[in-house]
């Protein structure tokens, strides 16, 4: 296993991608008024879409691999189409992305759609807990449903304290912390 994993961390230095997120976060860790400009767009990816984002599978056999091509060793397999990826560095036609468990990988990004998707409370899988899904975006509101951890919904909109989600075809209110697929105090429209 160790030597798996120095073959995987010089396939990443020949790659270049532990280099850029140092250089990164170098840029965000100096104040704002002695970034140079170059550095201003430091948060957005060759794209020209910003970094971190959420995203989604759009289909139902999607390889993570160990780098950014197809020569590159297969890492995971996702068979969930639908399933919320956040992308965090961009190569070419490669995306690293990076799942709820918190396990990474390169994906080619025709195989990743911009529908936004989330996981309700994937950290409390396992756990004796429920999510509800309420009639209208306040704590108060009657319950619609109530949804496991683990559930992958499809986010209508959000708009920074609470997501309007569709959880196999009942709509509701979700509270935004509550959910993994997007991000605190982010607005979402569908």
């Amino acid at each position: 296993m160790y030597r798996f994993s120095s073959l995987r961390l010089i396939a990443a230095l020949a790659a270049g991608v532990i280099a850029m997120p140092t250089l990164v976060l170098e840029a965000a860790a100096a104040p704002a008024e002695q970034q140079p400009a170059a550095a201003a767009d430091a948060r957005r990816g060759p794209s020209g879409l910003p970094l971190p984002r959420f995203v989604s599978l759009k289909s139902g056999r999607v390889n993570s691999r160990i780098g950014p091509g197809v020569n590159y060793a297969v890492d995971w397999l996702y068979l969930k189409p639908g399933l919320p990826m956040e992308i965090i560095q961009e190569y070419d036609n490669w995306r690293r992305v990076r799942d709820a468990d918190g396990a990474e990988g390169w994906v080619n990004q025709s195989l990743l759609s911009g529908r936004r998707t989330a996981i309700a409370a994937p950290w409390q899988k396992g756990k004796d807990a429920r999510i509800n899904l309420l009639a209208r975006p306040n704590g108060d509101a009657r319950i619609v449903a109530v949804v496991e951890p683990g559930a992958i919904g499809s986010i209508r909109s959000c708009d920074g304290s609470w997501c309007e989600m569709a959880f196999g075809g009942q709509s509701g209110w979700v509270s935004q912390s509550q959910v993994w697929g997007a991000y605190p105090g982010e607005l979402v429209k569908d």
